[in-house]
């Protein structure tokens, strides 16, 4: 099951960065980095790429929900 991840370059090397979001839909996905960015000073750019990685994060409302516990996300 493929998941989307949001990543953003924030400085002047050029290098994607993520994090461990991994949303259902490329919308939800978009909508958190859109999020990201306009709370960033630093954010040159934005994207959003598939991944293998299981869904545990949801965009709903505004606001970021977690699907999976902490611990859970872990192993």
């Amino acid at each position: 099951m493929k998941s989307y991840a949001p990543e953003v370059i924030a400085d002047s090397t050029g290098k994607w960065c993520g994090n461990s979001l991994r949303f259902a839909t490329r919308e939800e996905a978009e909508a958190n980095v859109r999020d990201l960015k306009m709370r960033w000073m630093l954010v040159r750019e934005t994207r959003v790429i598939e991944s293998d990685d299981r869904v545990n994060y949801a965009w709903v409302d505004g606001k970021l929900v977690a699907l999976v516990k902490r611990e859970e996300q872990i192993r």
